[in-house]
């Protein structure tokens, strides 16, 4: 079922205000496997790469 043009900017409205955006580029087919990775994992790719994000600052304050 689609959304609401209204639920459209509600959702916008509310990503720009909670969210900051970081763009990654990979090689081509490269995100396939990410993808791949993060679903075996039951994961969003967002939520894999901020997972992978957060381990390594932890690591590299450890």
């Amino acid at each position: 079922m689609p959304i609401s043009e209204a639920r459209r900017k509600a959702n916008e409205r509310y990503n720009a205000k909670a969210y900051d955006e970081i763009k990654v580029r990979v090689p081509k087919g490269h995100k396939a496997e990410l993808q791949a990775h993060a679903e075996q994992r039951n994961e969003s790719l967002n939520g894999f790469i901020n997972r992978a994000i957060d381990t390594q600052v932890e690591r590299d304050n450890g």
